[in-house]
């Protein structure tokens, strides 16, 4: 089920936040919670809730033996069975029939045979969040969570469950026994919701449409440099706004139900560095691998030739955490060289420079052919899609072909609303994330947003659900 569905807009989640409203007790709301998210999830994934709730019963059964080990020997033993059950649940239904495929490449014949394999949808993130819980009840950073349920429900809470934010258990663990529910957060709650709702629906399709159009045409070579460039620029405000939008949607409805998530994009296509942007994107999934992977390795403690090899292996694993492709390779490596670059010295280089529109311009130059990488997974069209933006000023295929007015006015919205206007109006900034307040032009708003946003889901409006690979 998506957060941008009507059955969920108008049915799943009138339903269950009514219901939880009226439950006394936090016991009984967190078990209604839990068993909305079992259903949220079965919705789309049906037989893969079983999964779902053996990977739950692995990694609670782990956190309770962890807790009653007392030698280190044994609990290291422990620790290790953990991550090889988790990530091997994970590699075989994410990267099973990429390693067949590999190896396939490597011996130059069909020594292996691919299957059928369905991805999970969010096994990512659930699967990181169980692992985030287990190895901190192993460091004793944690109490273990005796309650089956409160953990189950940590792991399954439908807002964060496929799409994040990764919330990492002792950010939850005390709003799991006691949070507060006020009209103020649910009102917040709900504006951020119609916020993101709005970001995935109106910006994020339309931006999709196009893109997906260009990608999926007919002898794409026959694109020209121009619309090649303005296919990817589309692509880069479509995987923001939708990513952020989810993100927006999912920070709202945790609020409406007391939780308080970490904020999961801070205007990132704002940076003035590769380092900036990513402490501005997807911050829940960059602080986990520097909590859970980068610190284990060494972090910078082991010397500078040690620091650069950490963070190379982080941003790799980054770009496999996303997909299983040899383009989620390329695009991994692609941010692992500019990121210690600036370690080793262009980081210097940018912050000497006085022209600091220039570092901005280089930043995005780099995301934006990052993208590219990112969206185009045949390394083949990926050759020839760079070919073009780089060589070709002419083609067959144009903008106006693919683009139309409502398209161009959305990307110029787009990128004022990616940063350019919340730093030019500080106040309009501060308001978008003021939980103190909520004025009645925000309620005008909200409803605004939530009436368009309906009237397009009902006319089929194109809803590509973009982290399915995740």
């Amino acid at each position: 089920m998506l957060f941008s569905s009507l059955v969920f807009i108008w049915y799943f989640l009138p339903i269950v936040f009514l219901a939880y409203l009226c439950i006394p007790g936090i016991r009984a709301k967190n078990l209604l919670l839990l068993v909305s998210s079992i259903l949220f999830y079965a919705w789309g994934e049906p037989k893969y809730v079983v999964l779902m709730l053996i990977s739950i019963a692995i990694n609670y059964t782990f956190g309770m033996l962890l807790d009653g080990a007392k030698k280190k020997e044994g609990r290291r033993i422990l620790m290790a069975l953990c991550l090889v059950i988790n990530l091997g649940l994970l590699g075989y239904y994410k990267y099973f029939n990429f390693l067949v495929e590999l190896v396939n490449d490597l011996l130059n014949r069909e020594a292996l045979a691919a299957r059928e394999i369905v991805l999970p949808i969010g096994i990512s993130f659930y699967t990181f969040q169980a692992l985030s819980y287990v190895v901190d009840v192993y460091r004793g950073t944690i109490k273990v969570q005796k309650n089956p349920l409160d953990l189950a429900l940590y792991i399954s809470f439908f807002p964060q469950l496929i799409a994040g934010p990764i919330v990492k258990y002792y950010e939850i663990d005390a709003q799991l026994a006691k949070r507060t529910i006020s009209a103020q957060r649910m009102a917040y709650g709900i504006k951020r919701f119609c916020y993101g709702l709005g970001k995935k629906v109106i910006l994020a399709n339309t931006f999709a449409a196009v893109v997906d159009n260009v990608l999926t045409f007919p002898n794409e070579n026959l694109a020209g440099a121009g619309l090649a460039w303005f296919t990817i620029l589309l692509y880069t405000l479509q995987i923001y706004y939708d990513f952020s939008g989810y993100s927006d949607m999912a920070i709202g409805l945790g609020k409406m139900f007391g939780f308080d998530f970490m904020e999961n994009f801070n205007y990132p296509y704002m940076s003035q560095s590769i380092r900036e942007f990513w402490r501005r994107w997807h911050i829940s999934l960059s602080t986990w691998f520097k909590e859970y992977l980068y610190i284990p390795l060494g972090g910078n403690r082991k010397g500078k030739i040690r620091t650069y090899i950490n963070l190379f292996i982080v941003f790799l694993v980054t770009g496999l955490w996303h997909g299983a492709g040899k383009n989620f390779v390329l695009w991994g490596a692609y941010y692992g060289v500019f990121i210690v670059a600036e370690r080793m010295f262009l980081g210097k280089l940018l912050e000497k420079n006085p022209v600091k529109i220039l570092n901005h311009i280089y930043t995005m130059f780099v995301v934006v052919v990052g993208w590219m990488l990112f969206r185009i997974e045949d390394m083949e069209k990926i050759h020839a899609f760079a070919r073009i933006m780089c060589f070709r000023q002419e083609g067959y295929f144009t903008i106006p072909m693919f683009v139309d007015k409502r398209v161009l006015f959305c990307f110029a919205v787009g990128v004022l609303l990616a940063g350019p206007l919340q730093f030019a109006c500080r106040p309009l900034k501060r308001h978008l994330y003021d939980e103190e307040r909520v004025c009645w032009y925000d309620i005008a708003i909200m409803a605004v947003l939530l009436i368009f946003c309906t009237m397009m889901l009902v006319n089929n409006t194109y809803n590509p659900f973009i982290y399915f690979r995740f």
